[in-house]
């Protein structure tokens, strides 16, 4: 069959209910919270259309119950889907270790969004990478494409590898933002996404299985690794099915790490999510201003690629880290991860970490030249300045 795109105009939060309802998920368990409600309530609104068929929505008083609800659907070998966001993720934290260490493929989007307190609504990922030592996979989506494509690919990367994936977008900046989606024909994505084929499943009588049973000190530790093995065979296959993906429908994911007119740069900047559309905005100006400049968008946090930063960073001398997240006592996550990657191989660039927009503060073109500038002066006296800047603090 061939590709012809089907174009509408949605939110970044209606991208994820399309793509859920194209993956043919059998089981939804959430529970509303803001910014992510909306994609809940148009799955809910497939449902009393009759536009889906053997999809059970099943309604919880909890985020903890919703991941429960999830883990158990899975277990019985449904594709089962949720979505949350901020203190509602923070919630599911006890479940999202059980759901990971069970090997069950569930799909959860969150909707980035600062943890409390103060109440905050808007964009900040410290929500999802406060869980990134759970075992769950992380695809952050730049825009309301990246949503789409990101959950579908995410059921399959997660099928094939048998762990938890989840899918990011930004509060608002993109959940709450109509812009075009490229859906793709229900035909194609049954070809892209075939029915799950689970690992094992409760309800095979014939080959019963325990879950979550005791694991002594003779056998614990070997669990631990098995998920540590699917995680590092995940980097093989999120590159194939991004490859896959590319060719059959034109928007290629086959890297970790998207480049963006880094060929010769002398810095880049570094990030996750929606902010790197305004970074490569601000790249092409900057480079009609006569800088070397180029960004690098981090699209899979966990597993962490490692190899693609590594042949990043030994062809550049500096990298701006911007990290919309914190980690109290530390740094920046992913200025901290890379740090971390680097220290024993021979790529060593100035590494600098900017925190811009926590709590949904603007992050702007302008502030993009500013850290450039910064950058450039950096590079040019061979040291850093300080390693942590907090850019967007009222002075």
């Amino acid at each position: 069959m061939e590709y012809k795109p089907i174009r509408k105009v949605v939110s970044g939060n209606y991208a994820a209910a399309y793509a859920a309802k194209h993956a043919r998920v059998e089981v939804v368990a959430a529970y509303p919270i803001t910014p992510q409600t909306s994609i809940i309530e148009k799955i809910a609104e497939f449902i009393a259309n009759g536009e889906v068929e053997n999809l059970q929505y099943v309604a919880v008083e909890s985020e903890h119950s919703a991941m429960a609800a999830c883990i158990g659907a899975s277990a019985t070998g449904a594709r089962a889907f949720t979505a949350t966001s901020a203190q509602g993720l923070a919630l599911m934290h006890e479940m999202l270790h059980w759901a990971s260490g069970a090997r069950l493929p569930i799909v959860m989007v969150d909707v980035n969004r600062a943890m409390a307190p103060p109440w905050s609504v808007w964009d900040d990922q410290t929500d999802s990478l406060a869980q990134r030592d759970t075992g769950w996979m992380q695809f952050y989506a730049e825009n309301n494409q990246e949503v789409y494509d990101g959950v579908l690919m995410a059921f399959k990367v997660a099928e094939t590898v048998n762990l938890p994936a989840m899918v990011v977008e930004s509060a608002f900046i993109l959940s709450h933002t109509y812009d075009v989606v490229e859906m793709i024909p229900q035909e194609l994505v049954d070809e892209f996404l075939p029915p799950r084929k689970p690992l094992y499943t409760l309800t095979d009588f014939d080959n019963p299985v325990s879950v979550g049973a005791l694991g002594t000190p003779a056998d614990y530790y070997e669990f631990r690794y098995k998920i540590e093995k699917a995680m590092e065979k995940a980097r093989k296959v999120i590159k194939e099915v991004g490859k896959e993906f590319g060719e059959m429908f034109g928007r290629d994911y086959s890297q970790m790490i998207e480049l963006y007119r880094t060929d010769d740069a002398d810095f880049v900047f570094m990030g996750m999510g929606s902010l790197m559309g305004t970074v490569k905005q601000a790249v092409d100006i900057l480079r009609e201003e006569g800088y070397k400049v180029g960004a690098a968008k981090v699209r899979w946090f966990r597993p962490f690629p490692k190899d693609e930063l590594y042949e990043l960073a030994k062809n550049v001398e500096g990298i701006a880290v911007l990290d919309r997240n914190f980690s109290f006592g530390q740094e920046g996550i992913l200025f901290n991860e890379a740090k971390g990657v680097l220290y024993n191989t021979d790529a060593k660039p100035i590494i600098k970490n900017y925190i811009v927009g926590l709590g949904g503060r603007d992050f702007t073109v302008s502030d993009v030249k500013k850290i450039a500038e910064n950058m450039k002066a950096i590079i040019e006296k061979g040291e850093l300045d300080v390693e942590v800047d907090w850019y967007h603090l009222k002075r």
